[in-house]
């Protein structure tokens, strides 16, 4: 249900796709994503984020952000960050009730 978050950039924490982080005493270390939560959702906005990225032809805002991530950081980073991107803008659009706009979802 949609209610369950308050806000729509809570959900990729509730699928795993937030950076983790370990810290003891003196220790302070970054960490991958969480993995915490569904690791089917999770591995569906993985795969429909590479897809976008990789294999998609139509071009979207969504696209040209993710490509500058990966430009900057790798593509298993920017896959990683367009399917969390994916997750805000899924719930958003469960919680509306509106279609998905290509050229409207700037990153």
């Amino acid at each position: 249900e949609p209610a369950r978050f308050s806000r729509s950039r809570s959900v990729p924490a509730h699928f795993g796709l937030t950076p983790s982080r370990y810290q003891s005493g003196e220790i302070d270390q970054d960490r991958g994503i969480s993995k915490c939560g569904d690791a089917g959702i999770r591995w569906v906005l993985v795969e429909a984020a590479g897809i976008l990225l990789r294999i998609s032809k139509r071009s979207s805002p969504l696209k040209a952000w993710g490509l500058s991530v990966a430009r900057r950081r790798g593509m298993a980073k920017a896959t990683v960050a367009v399917a969390r991107r994916l997750a805000i803008i899924l719930h958003r659009m469960w919680v509306d009730n509106t279609p998905y706009r290509w050229e409207a979802n700037a990153a």
